[in-house]
């Protein structure tokens, strides 16, 4: 677990610096702070699902950084509650909150998705969940804490990159799962937790595609970055390999 929080920690804390945000550029197109798999054109095809209006009140559920947050406050004007295990993050994002002029729509607190949340009944038009679902081992109960807060007819979206639909070796799952806890469910299993946690399942998209796109890009990105890295040693060697012998 101090792995994964050591990563967070560290990505959250220098979340504005120009690297990084030179990374989610040419990752996503569009940098909004997103810290997931997923684009702003997937974010915008969700606003109609959760029926996002300026009368809604959003729970982003493991908001990160806050940066998605913020942009669909800014997007459909509706209110944001971000909450978030790290408190880095949390910092983070109530510092862009500020910067961005939005804190009277947008507020971020730190709470832990997988106990109680520290709202109401009935408190929220719609929650959130990006990519985040997989580092929820109580899967039933945090699905249930999100019935418990919604308003009665309204909707929670979640995407989970870790649904696992063919063979992988023991290697590849601790590969994947090496930045903290993680749990890799296969098809069907989601779908049967919806129904026992008293929601309905309305709609569910395949979205492996684009997220094999973009980390197509981020591979791409690792590369070239590498490679320019080696430019300046290797035109140095280049040129001294060049130099005429003088003995």
């Amino acid at each position: 677990m101090s792995e994964r929080s050591d990563l967070y920690h560290c990505t959250y804390s220098h979340f504005n610096e120009h690297v990084l945000e030179a990374v989610r550029k040419e990752t996503f197109g569009l940098d909004i702070g997103q810290n997931s798999w997923v684009t702003v054109d997937e974010y915008d095809h969700f606003v109609p699902w959760l029926g996002l209006t300026a009368e809604s009140h959003l729970l982003e559920v493991a908001t990160g950084s806050g940066g998605p947050a913020l942009y669909l406050a800014k997007r459909t004007a509706c209110r944001v509650t971000g909450v978030d295990a790290n408190e880095e993050g949390v910092t983070t994002a109530s510092q862009m909150a500020r910067t961005s002029n939005q804190s009277s729509r947008v507020c971020f607190r730190v709470a832990d998705a997988n106990a109680r949340l520290p709202f109401d009944d009935n408190s929220f038009d719609a929650v959130l969940c990006i990519d985040a679902m997989n580092h929820l081992p109580a899967r039933l109960a945090v699905l249930r804490e999100w019935q418990r807060v919604l308003r009665p007819g309204h909707r929670a979206l979640f995407t989970d990159p870790v649904v696992i639909t063919g063979p992988v070796t023991n290697d590849e799952l601790a590969l994947r799962s090496s930045i903290g806890v993680f749990l890799f469910v296969p098809p069907g299993i989601n779908e049967r937790l919806i129904e026992e946690a008293g929601l309905r399942l309305v709609r569910q998209e395949d979205f492996t595609a684009s997220a094999a796109l973009v980390a197509g890009s981020v591979a791409d990105l690792r590369f070239s970055r590498r490679f320019s890295s080696l430019r300046a040693p290797l035109k140095g060697l280049a040129k001294r390999c060049n130099q005429p012998r003088t003995d």
